[in-house]
């Protein structure tokens, strides 16, 4: 069972605010996501449900770029948390998480006058934001990622190897993939499987990257 969100987010914030240095925000280029207007939103548009599942995947994919540039530091690599500060996959993908948010993305921390954690509303802007927040919130969860760890591991080595039928690997790796669980409870996981089932596209290079893809996503998991 879950711990409610609310109760991780009080007992991280003391660490958050020692863990958030005077970190310069990085711009994001947001090309290829629809605009959402000037208004802030309460609640992500770019989940697949609402917006379909070519702009969610072009959110993810901006919004990896987007937290690995501005976020990682602080709230780690594939938003695992080395304990630093909180760790992000918690924040339930609904509309009460995406107004936490939204609220300290655009106006971060200061306390006694000193920057915890910096304001990137202004620099940033939305589109930036709710990609970021649409990575975060499909990121896999540990348990679904430990029962078919092996199974990846063995299809990365194949794929190395250039042993098995790429197209059935595809599959597989697909089928794995439907059914990675997220953290935040986000309908589709953005993991290890779909990023390499998404690269096998029957050219060498497309095997050489889903391989890697399968080694940068367990290495992230453990």
């Amino acid at each position: 069972m879950k711990t409610p969100m609310l109760t991780i987010l009080a007992a991280a914030v003391p660490v958050m605010l020692m863990a958030h240095g005077d970190v310069a925000p990085q711009a994001v280029d947001t090309t290829g996501l629809p605009a959402v207007g000037e208004e802030w939103l309460t609640e992500n548009p770019y989940r697949a449900e609402a917006a379909g599942e070519d702009v969610w995947a072009t959110a993810v994919e901006i919004g990896a770029s987007g937290y690995n540039q501005n976020c990682a530091r602080c709230h780690g690599l594939e938003v695992i948390s080395g304990g630093l500060a909180p760790d992000l996959r918690y924040l339930e993908a609904e509309e009460y998480g995406d107004e936490w948010f939204i609220e300290r993305f655009r106006h971060g921390y200061t306390q006694n006058g000193t920057t915890k954690m910096p304001a990137f509303g202004e620099l940033l802007g939305q589109e930036a934001a709710w990609a970021i927040r649409t990575y975060v919130e499909t990121r896999p969860d540990d348990d679904s990622m430990a029962e078919v760890s092996d199974e990846l591991k063995g299809i990365r080595d194949q794929l190395v190897a250039g042993d098995g039928d790429v197209d059935a690997l595809k599959v597989r790796l697909q089928e794995i993939a439907d059914g990675i669980e997220t953290v935040s409870g986000a309908p589709v996981a953005d993991s290890a499987a779909s990023r390499a089932a998404a690269l096998l596209d029957g050219t060498g290079d497309g095997t050489r990257h889903a391989a890697e893809a399968l080694t940068i996503g367990l290495s992230a998991a453990h």
